[in-house]
């Protein structure tokens, strides 16, 4: 009569290295799934303040920027720069870089907020193609939050 030996299972054979690693592995899903929620949730609040908006619409809204990028005016990138307010005061340094069907640019920010009142000292485009800066103030300079 033959002998049947049962062969033990994949997971029987290689559970020393396969439970360590696929816990290792695990944790390390969670981390970066962690990491990528924290980055995502700061990068909202910064595209959300309202420097952000302030800097982006008004480059949307300007003829020649239109002109020297095309539409649609779209963000190109990360933000840069700092962001910093509490309550009624704060600070902004930031550039922002967008791009059109015609070309690329960075919007500069720079600014206080006092009262919840953002007041811009500087408020400008940067052209890539030309290196042409163009202001975007119009004696303006102020925005209520």
């Amino acid at each position: 009569m033959a002998e049947h030996t049962q062969q033990k299972s994949w997971f029987s054979r290689n559970w020393p290295w396969a439970v360590p690693l696929g816990g290792c592995l695990t944790l390390i899903i969670i981390f970066c799934v962690f990491l990528g929620s924290v980055i995502f949730g700061f990068s909202k609040a910064f595209t959300n303040s309202t420097p952000y908006q302030d800097g982006f619409i008004k480059a949307q809204e300007d003829e020649y920027v239109v002109q020297m990028l095309g539409e649609p005016i779209e963000t190109n990138g990360i933000m840069n720069g700092s962001l910093l307010f509490e309550n009624n005061e704060g600070s902004v340094d930031i550039s922002i870089p967008i791009k059109g069907p015609e070309g690329e640019a960075t919007i500069y920010v720079v600014g206080t907020k006092q009262n919840d009142i953002w007041t811009y000292s500087e408020l400008y485009v940067i052209i890539d193609k030309t290196n042409e800066q163009v202001d975007l103030l119009w004696g303006e300079g102020q925005k209520n939050e």
